[in-house]
């Protein structure tokens, strides 16, 4: 049967990196998922109270242009969408580049046979950021998440922060399997590390 969830994601968390990094691995090794990618701004959960949010000035916002970026390729290239989600975290984790420069945004849609054009001629529009606006909007009054990546599956959600990437796509598949079942387990409200060896 078919496993229905979500799974928010800002480019700029190493954590989401990781956490999709598993996600698409299951996918690859063949898992039975409906997943639903939702973007979510870290920055306007950081929006003090009376401040303008960042949908109002987007260009001030250092990760809504990467965000509406990852929205059309999942909307309107979902084959490429895999590849060009994974780049955009490279660029931003291995690479250590501004997802700000259209450059670099142009040099992963390219490498991955999206064209870029097309993309910033649909952000141009607004449509992109008026999609992520209301995709985290809806993730934080539907289920009160205020992180990345949270996995949502009916009414519940967890914020999940794995450690390593998968080793492989059975790994990542395995991984992922773990945090559905627990975000199954009702019961369980918290279980945070003390500490973490290394």
């Amino acid at each position: 049967m078919t496993t229905a969830f979500a799974v928010t994601w800002d480019y700029r968390c190493p954590f989401a990196r990781i956490g999709h990094q598993h996600v698409l691995a299951g996918l690859r090794d063949g898992a039975d998922w409906d997943v639903r990618f939702v973007p979510f701004s870290l920055g306007q959960m950081h929006v003090e109270e009376g401040q303008p949010d960042v949908w109002d000035d987007p260009e001030k916002e250092t990760g809504l242009l990467a965000l509406q970026v990852g929205t059309v390729v999942r909307d309107q290239f979902p084959e490429q969408f895999p590849a060009v989600h994974l780049g955009l975290f490279d660029a931003r984790h291995v690479e250590s580049l501004d997802l700000r420069d259209r450059d670099v945004l142009t040099r992963v849609l390219d490498a991955n046979d999206v064209t870029s054009a097309a993309v910033f001629d649909e952000i141009a529009g607004g449509g992109p950021l008026d999609v992520v606006r209301k995709e985290h909007e809806a993730a934080v009054a539907e289920n009160n998440v205020w992180g990345v990546p949270t996995f949502v599956q009916d009414d519940r959600a967890v914020f999940v922060r794995l450690m390593n990437s998968p080793v492989d796509d059975a790994d990542g598949r395995c991984v992922v399997d773990r945090v559905l079942d627990l975000l199954d387990w009702t019961d369980l409200n918290e279980f945070k590390a003390a500490s973490i060896p290394r």
